[in-house]
């Protein structure tokens, strides 16, 4: 794979064994972006064209003011944006094509669009690794879960590069994704009965008392204070 600002080391992400991987991998690629639009990339003319067109959502504005780096690259980039927007949206008639470029602009983000492609070539390395190292295999297997977000992720993306291997690999990847959400199921079943007089005083577990944020997490693949409906 060729190197770039977004590869990341697989094995090493694997190797935590906290949470789910594909959301370690999506993260430490979202905040290679950030740091990396938010540093020298935004006086690149070419990385500039880019960023006015797309702009950024919701989220990746909030990581690019909480990144830690100065305000003066955002500034300039938002200058720039803006300027865009209103040559583009503002200065003309509202008619169907400014309308549509508008909501075009809100579906769009500079940050998600390559997101994707980056986040498809390390799901692939999964794959071959997993065909190809037995150590990695092993080291797959025993993560503790995929939210449900990467699990469909990571089906479609084996097929092609696994091939005679895939239906193992389905299989246990299927297995490994139950047995979280099993879990989950035990655990919220657990805090809601806790809120029955006839349980009054009975302990509950710290997993079970944060039940309600965890099955969040694994339904939507962010964190419950920051989940939002998307797809990397």
């Amino acid at each position: 794979m060729k190197e770039n600002i977004c590869t990341i080391p697989v094995n090493e992400v694997f190797e935590q064994n906290d949470g789910c991987p594909i959301c370690r991998m999506r993260n430490l690629i979202e905040a290679k972006y950030i740091d990396y639009i938010t540093g020298p990339a935004m006086m690149e003319p070419d990385i500039r064209i880019e960023t006015n067109r797309a702009g950024f959502c919701e989220r990746h504005f909030g990581m690019m003011l909480t990144s830690g780096r100065a305000r003066l690259p955002v500034a300039l980039t938002l200058e720039s944006h803006l300027t865009e927007v209103r040559e583009k949206m503002l200065m003309k008639k509202p008619d169907k094509k400014v309308l549509e470029a508008i909501e075009k602009l809100e579906g769009s983000c500079f940050v998600c669009e390559y997101i994707e492609p980056h986040l498809a070539r390390s799901l692939e390395t999964v794959c071959l690794n997993y065909k190809n190292e037995p150590e990695f295999r092993k080291l797959y297997e025993s993560q503790p879960y995929l939210c449900l977000t990467h699990y469909r992720m990571m089906i479609q993306a084996a097929k092609k590069p696994l091939g005679r291997d895939y239906d193992a690999f389905a299989e246990a990847t299927r297995r490994l994704v139950l047995k979280y959400a099993d879990s989950l199921q035990t655990d919220i079943v657990a805090f809601r009965d806790a809120f029955d007089y006839r349980n009054a005083g009975k302990p509950l577990s710290p997993e079970a008392k944060i039940s309600i944020e965890r099955t969040i997490e694994f339904l939507t693949s962010r964190p419950a204070a920051t989940a939002k409906s998307d797809d990397n």
